[in-house]
């Protein structure tokens, strides 16, 4: 390709419920990755605070600034034990739990009348390039109602403007261990080891997609 992939890495802040979000380590390594087939790419990364206004505000502004040819974001699911590839970003919003300013959303949906928004079928390469490094990970249709959901709509949004990123992705990974604390022999717990050979496979399978797509396009 003619011009440098650029690909932007996200994660959040704390919130309520959540006073230390492993996104942010997470985000941190995969920006400092060093490796020959990322020489030419230029990867940059963002934490978001976790409120609604925030994304408003701020993804406009990175995708103007940063003109990323994709979105590569992660968010923290409390509850569950794996990762989730989040294949559709849901018309919804919590009108019951408070963002990290403690703003309570008015109504419940984000578009009205709209249909649920879908990544594209290159979410199914991002799984299976998880999968293969040993890490547990699934297809999700589900990407809650919070701040999760409401940035992949927004991203979504983004990728069918003329001047938005080619493809974008949402990764919900699970609570961490404590740091310090010894995991058992055979423990099938998530790392943050594991999820940066994951999220590494990820964004090389990203970084792929993006030269593809300005194959066919130039």
């Amino acid at each position: 390709m003619s011009e440098r992939p650029r690909i932007l890495i996200t994660g959040f802040g704390p919130f309520p419920g959540a006073p230390s979000n492993p996104t942010m380590p997470l985000v941190k390594r995969l920006s400092e990755l060093r490796r020959p087939a990322l020489d030419d790419v230029d990867i940059t990364s963002h934490i978001f605070h976790v409120t609604y206004a925030t994304v408003d505000r701020e993804l406009p502004a990175l995708i103007a600034e940063r003109r990323p040819h994709a979105l590569l974001m992660f968010g923290l699911a409390g509850r569950t034990s794996y990762l989730r590839i989040e294949t559709r970003a849901r018309n919804a919003i919590t009108t019951t739990f408070p963002d990290a300013d403690r703003h309570v959303a008015r109504k419940g949906v984000i578009a009205p009348g709209a249909h649920p928004a879908t990544f594209g079928p290159h979410m199914a390469r991002l799984l299976r390039a998880a999968r293969a490094t040993g890490i547990d990970a699934r297809a999700s249709r589900d990407a809650g109602s919070y701040l999760c959901n409401y940035l992949s709509w927004r991203a979504i949004e983004a990728t069918k403007a003329a001047e938005g990123p080619r493809v974008a992705a949402f990764i919900h990974i699970p609570p961490l261990p404590r740091a310090g604390s010894a995991l058992p022999h055979g423990s099938s717990r998530i790392t943050l080891e594991g999820l940066v050979d994951a999220g590494e496979a990820m964004l090389m399978e990203l970084v792929k997609l993006v030269r593809q797509a300005t194959c066919r396009t130039s």
